[in-house]
């Protein structure tokens, strides 16, 4: 059984920063797709950041470019998203998800949730103004 949980969540002001964390355990792959995901009340959910665990390649939305970094470690199984330069607009809450049948991200589809069938129980990301 797959199961992935998240943490890293809190409170920070404009212009901080968080890292979030995704363990991820019961998965047999060495390659995979994770990505992470917000919601924000009243929003739909938004692909943030992918990565294609074991080799490496990433993608992110527009509106986090630059400001976002998804990474892994391999030996943990756990995958970051390290977040600078926090806005309100990034409250939210974050989740990570991965599939069962994909072993790498594909640029033209991994922000659509409906591309994950794992996902972990979310980490509350509160940014003050």
């Amino acid at each position: 059984q797959v199961q992935l949980v998240e943490s890293g969540g809190g409170s920070v002001q404009a212009g901080g920063s968080l890292i979030l964390s995704c363990a991820v355990s019961g998965y047999t792959y060495s390659t995979y797709c994770m990505g992470w995901f917000r919601q924000a009340p009243g929003k739909e959910r938004e692909g943030v950041a992918a990565i294609s665990a074991g080799r490496g390649s990433t993608y992110y939305a527009d509106s986090v470019k630059g400001r976002f970094t998804i990474s892994q470690d391999n030996g943990k199984n756990t995958v970051f998203l390290h977040m600078n330069s926090l806005k309100p607009e990034d409250t939210a809450m974050y989740y990570c998800a991965t599939n069962s049948w994909s072993y790498e991200c594909w640029p033209g589809s991994w922000s659509f949730s409906s591309g994950y069938n794992y996902w972990g129980q979310g980490t509350q990301v509160t940014v003050s103004s």
